[in-house]
This record gives structure tokens, C-alpha cells and sequence, in this order.
């Protein structure tokens, strides 16, 4: 901020983050606290009108309300010199946009990762009675460990207040990402943020997005209408499970969608950790000691095993049988008089 450097007397801005339409994100250090947070400041001349004031307020209170891993933390909000902010938690690195800069797309075990992660967090959302309304690559923040977390809850809507039949002029949303009802106008659904998710992991897998436009009417109008182009044509190594899970993703009509979140992220996790499976095939020698295995690489064909054939010893004896066979014999001859002495009594001789 040019005016000032402190905000609410308390925070100290160190460093601007990110820049936006109608807000701009700054690094700053809680000088209570002593640690790094991060604050979105809305712009002066939306600050002072009612309709921002209150959409920003319901940013802030939407995120608020959601406490987990994979989602920032919103720790307050407030109204300093003329201008609202909203307190975040401060996560070091990058989002997934200036990621692709740098790659140009994404192996499949780092992007099932990287989904999974987003699927949890959006989930939760899901499970808390809100849908994001604007999944896309500058929301979801990515640690140098590679921790992922989402932001920005600015369009989210409450699913209680969610009319199924109604429908809106004003479109929300990021065109390249949002989902064919948004585009239509249509009211969203957690379905709706499985599809941004679907256009986000197409991109990561493929380089591309599925649907591109000069304009963002042109852009709507692919969303509600034209298929995507085989993530497998181009991206060969894309396996055709994967393909499958994505194209159910990118579904046109909601319902044929995974429902959630959730959903979605089980079915990748599960595919994920079937994937990373190590099969081990022993080898014997001849002495019977293992010798070596055969690994499976994940998504690799496993080659069949080379067995040694074993060579038969004719002094190789089981004696453990023998001599429990031995004492068996023992143990019943010894009882072979017995036998005969209660016979006799029973049974004696005629002389």
C-alpha cells in the first residue's frame, strides 16, 4: 500500500504478493503475534460500495468457518484507512499458474498428488455446505514441499441459499475453468467444482487447456457444448484409466460427474495407491535360498518371473518325518502287549 505501511496498527506490510481487479494481496508481519501473514486489501473505490462491502464480507466469513490442511486459514477481517482486509494465513511458494510456466506439463504421480490434495480441501468445502464457485490455477497455493493449499472464497455459495431452479445474468467465475451450468448461468453445485477440478488436471497432464477463445462467450458456449480433445492424443503416456477419470470429470451434464469432491478424490487416491503397488516375484536358487525379486515399476506391465528349476539330492532326506514316523512305530508296538494281555483275560485259551 502506498499510504501507509501499517495496517489496524498491527500489521506491517512487507511485500505484495499478488494483484487483482478488486483487490490486491500483500506479505505482511502481525507485529502481536510476531509471525507472517498474508492480507487481502479490496481496492478503495469498492471498499465504499455495499454491494463489494458485503461480498467481501462473505469471503471472509465463508473461509473462516473451514479449518483444515489444504485450505488458508482466514485468522481476521476488518476496515482500516478507508479500505477492508481480510487477515490470512501466509503460505510460502507459488500457485499452480506460475508453476506451468516453468513446466510445461506435469507427470501423472506429481498431478494425482497435487489433485488429491485439492480434492480434499474442496471436499471439506463440499462437506461444510460450500461450493467454491472458482476452482482454478491461482487458487490453489503449492509450498516448496509441495503442500497444496486453496484460497479465495470470494464467489463461494452457501448450498442452503442455492435455489436449484434459479438462474443468473452476471456469470461468476473464470471463464477457462468454470463449469458448463455456471456458463449457462445455472445454479452450481459441488458437481460444478469437480469440473474446474477436471479442467485443472487435464492441463497439468496434457500442457493445454481442453477449451480455448478470444472471447469469454466464446468460451461458455465450448463449455456447454463441444467435447474435449483426448487427453491421451495428447499425451500418450497418460494411462487410459486416468483418461477415463478425467472424461467423467468433464462431463457436460453434472449428474454424470462424480458428485463431490470427495468422490473424485477417492477414486484418484485409489487408483493412485494401486499404481505405486511393488509386486515381488522371488527367485529360488538351488539351494532354495531366495536369490533376487522382480520389481513392477508403477504403471509398467510386470515381467514374468525367471524361475530356476530346483535339482533333486538323493541324500536330501526329510528327516523330521522319519523320526517322528519312528517314534509312532514305538509308541504302537509298545502297546502291543497290552493288547494282548486284555485279550486274554477276556478271551482265555481252552486247554
Amino acid at each position: 500500500m502506498s499510504e501507509t505501511t501499517l495496517i489496524n496498527n498491527r500489521y506491517r506490510i512487507e511485500d505484495t504478493l499478488g494483484t487483482g481487479g478488486m483487490a490486491v494481496v500483500y506479505k505482511a508481519r502481525d507485529l502481536t503475534l510476531e509471525r507472517n501473514v498474508a492480507i487481502k486489501v479490496l481496492r478503495q473505490k469498492y471498499s465504499t460500495d455495499p454491494a463489494f462491502r458485503e461480498h467481501f464480507q462473505q469471503e471472509a466469513k465463508a473461509a473462516a468457518n473451514l479449518s483444515h490442511p489444504n485450505i488458508v486459514t482466514v485468522y481476521d477481517f476488518g476496515f482500516d484507512s478507508e479500505r477492508l482486509f481480510i487477515i490470512m494465513e501466509y503460505v510460502p511458494g507459488t500457485d499452480i499458474k506460475q508453476l506451468k510456466v516453468k513446466i510445461e506439463r506435469f507427470d501423472l504421480l506429481e498431478t494425482l498428488s497435487l489433485m488429491e490434495q485439492a480434492c480434499a480441501g474442496v471436499g471439506y468445502a463440499h462437506r461444510a455446505g460450500l461450493v467454491h464457485c472458482d476452482i482454478k490455477p491461482q487458487n490453489l497455493l503449492i509450498t516448496p514441499d509441495r503442500k497444496l493449499k486453496i484460497v479465495d472464497f470470494g464467489i463461494a455459495r452457501a448450498l442452503a441459499t442455492i435455489n436449484p431452479g434459479e438462474k443468473a445474468e452476471i456469470v461468476w467465475g473464470s471463464p477457462s475453468y468454470f463449469s458448463p451450468e455456471q456458463a449457462a448461468g445455472i445454479a452450481p453445485s459441488p458437481a460444478s467444482d469437480v469440473y474446474s477440478l477436471g479442467i485443472i488436471m487435464y492441463e497439468l497432464l496434457t500442457g493445454k487447456l481442453p477449451f480455448t477463445a478470444t472471447t469469454s462467450t466464446e468460451l461458455a458456449r465450448m463449455h456447454r457444448q463441444d467435447l474435449p480433445q483426448s487427453p491421451r492424443e495428447l499425451n500418450p503416456d497418460i494411462p487410459l484409466e486416468v483418461e477415463q477419470i478425467l472424461l467423467k470429470t468433464l462431463a457436460k451434464e453434472p449428474a454424470a460427474r462424480y458428485r463431490t469432491a470427495d468422490q473424485l478424490g477417492r477414486v484418484l487416491k485409489a487408483y493412485h495407491q494401486n499404481s505405486l503397488i511393488v509386486e515381488k516375484a522371488p527367485l529360488q536358487m538351488a539351494n532354495g535360498i531366495v536369490a533376487s525379486t522382480a520389481v513392477t515399476q508403477p504403471f509398467e506391465t510386470p515381467a514374468t518371473p525367471e524361475v530356476i528349476p530346483q535339482r533333486s539330492n538323493p541324500l536330501d532326506m526329510d528327516w523330521i518325518t522319519i523320526v517322528l514316523a519312528l517314534f509312532a512305530l514305538i509308541a504302537v508296538g509298545g502297546l502291543f502287549p497290552l493288547f494282548l494281555w486284555v485279550y486274554f483275560i477276556y478271551n482265555p485259551p481252552i486247554r
